[in-house]
């Protein structure tokens, strides 16, 4: 489904990484692992259409994932490392505001990570790991194929963990596909692995 050939990148003089190649298929997951500064959020921005490749090409379905930004980005879900909410909504203001963009329900929102007794609070009053639920809770609005995070379980606990891996097991289920930057394990069954140094 996702395919990178021969991907480089370069910041300033430096070649973060080069030639990189992988396929995705529907229903796959690749973790992408390595040292910090191994390039691993840059290559997720990359495949994101944030930063353009130096080399190499992304393709989707056989043809070039790029051509086309806009339809490239409807099929993306991104949940970067910073968890991008607005301190003053509430938990369920947020939810609303991305389900009105994805035809999503606040509702399946809450359940994914278990919000509802927080669905009132302002993001500001949550702790770490309740602001993370909420970005991930994104995930479960948008029937996105392919799903972009950068250490999506940094702040989690055990039981937001497991919600996570149910919430991504049915995502593969339905053929969409995963990569994700991680230093921790993650519930990713058969995941595929790409070692950046």
């Amino acid at each position: 489904m996702l395919e990178a050939s021969e991907l480089a990148a370069v910041r300033g003089e430096r070649a973060v990484f080069a030639g990189l190649s992988f396929a995705v298929p529907a229903g796959g997951a690749l973790l992408l692992a390595g040292p910090n500064g191994a390039g691993k959020s840059t290559l997720l921005r990359v495949l994101a259409g944030l930063l353009r490749p130096d080399a190499g090409q992304l393709l989707w379905q056989g043809a070039d994932a790029l051509a086309d930004r806009a339809a490239h980005a409807a099929r993306l879900a991104w949940v970067g490392p910073l968890d991008a909410l607005k301190p003053g909504l509430t938990v369920a203001e947020t939810l609303q505001f991305h389900a009105r963009m994805t035809d999503g329900t606040v509702e399946r929102g809450l359940d994914a990570f278990a919000l509802r007794p927080v669905a009132d609070l302002p993001v500001r009053m949550l702790s770490t790991g309740q602001r993370r639920r909420v970005a991930l809770a994104r995930l479960a609005l948008a029937p996105r194929a392919v799903w972009l995070l950068d250490e999506p379980t940094l702040g989690l606990d055990a039981a937001a963990v497991a919600r996570f891996g149910e919430i991504a097991a049915a995502h593969r289920a339905r053929g969409g596909l995963i990569i994700a930057a991680t230093h921790l394990p993650l519930p990713l069954p058969d995941a595929a692995e790409l070692r950046l140094a």
